[in-house]
């Protein structure tokens, strides 16, 4: 899964990277090294501007809420539960079938956090035999360094409740695209610990390398079967994870600290 992540990176940095061709200086984000559900974020994404002279899709970084609230909800309540989408059944699910094909955009990050989850202590946690233990939580990121591009939908939603011209009559909100995660070594696997993803936990955030990034925001592939060749994993060996301090898990938590490496997990935490 992806329930948290750090994104440093300012829009000028991030044009560069992507592309962008338009972005409102009112939306510029503050780095965050402790992204949780239902903050802004930034993402990429492509869709004719407003009032525009041309109709054109226009590659935009916009701030969007984390945690999808498809247009159909009566409320936005559910959005906080919807910050991940499956991308074995993204295309089907009725939350997220519209956005797939029609609304889709690029999440970057410096890389994601993840508390190691080992099967057996999975196993006895779901059973309520075992208490939840202090996990140790790792940061995952592309080896060398780059953006971290993690697949993503977008939706738009109205609060009725509000007037047309109120600030917040329309919600833009997004989700992360997962997929079972890496069996493969990790580029620089840990001195200790978990030498693959999936010995962390067994879903990660699917990163879209460079060369699908055009085809995935493209808002005139609509085909879904066409669209879900895109949900291939990436090349394997593209990523390291090392652990970091517990202090992580407290979302109050937040600055650049949180992403120095330890030399081994914390004592007293799992794994």
């Amino acid at each position: 899964m992806c329930g948290r992540y750090a994104a440093s990176r300012g829009p000028e940095d991030l044009a560069g990277v992507f592309e962008i061709e338009k972005w409102e200086p009112e939306e510029v984000l503050a780095p965050d090294y402790n992204v949780a559900p239902t903050k802004e974020v930034y993402a990429v994404l492509e869709r004719p501007v407003k009032d525009a002279d041309s109709p054109e899709p226009v590659r935009q970084l916009r701030k969007l809420k984390w945690g999808l609230v498809p247009s159909w909800s009566k409320t936005p309540e559910g959005g906080a539960r919807m910050i991940n989408a499956r991308a074995e059944t993204v295309h089907e699910k009725p939350s997220y079938r519209r956005a797939f094909s029609a609304r889709r955009c690029i999440i970057p990050a410096d890389g994601y956090y993840e508390w190691v989850t080992a099967k057996d202590e999975r196993e006895l946690e779901v059973e309520g035999k075992k208490k939840r233990q202090r996990k140790q939580p790792y940061f995952v990121l592309p080896a060398d360094g780059s953006v971290f591009a993690m697949a993503g939908l977008y939706e738009f939603w109205r609060d009725r409740t509000l007037p047309d011209d109120h600030p917040l009559a329309w919600w833009v909100t997004c989700s992360v695209i997962t997929t079972e995660a890496e069996t493969t070594p990790l580029a620089v696997p840990p001195a200790e610990g978990p030498h693959t993803l999936a010995d962390i936990h067994p879903r990660m955030p699917l990163m879209l390398t460079p060369d699908r990034w055009d085809s995935w925001l493209d808002p005139a592939r609509t085909d879904p079967d066409e669209l879900r060749e895109l949900l291939a994993p990436p090349p394997a060996g593209l990523m390291r994870a090392y652990p970091v301090s517990t202090a992580v898990s407290n979302v109050r938590n937040n600055g650049p600290e949180l992403l120095k490496e330890l030399e081994g997990p914390e004592e007293g935490t799992l794994f």
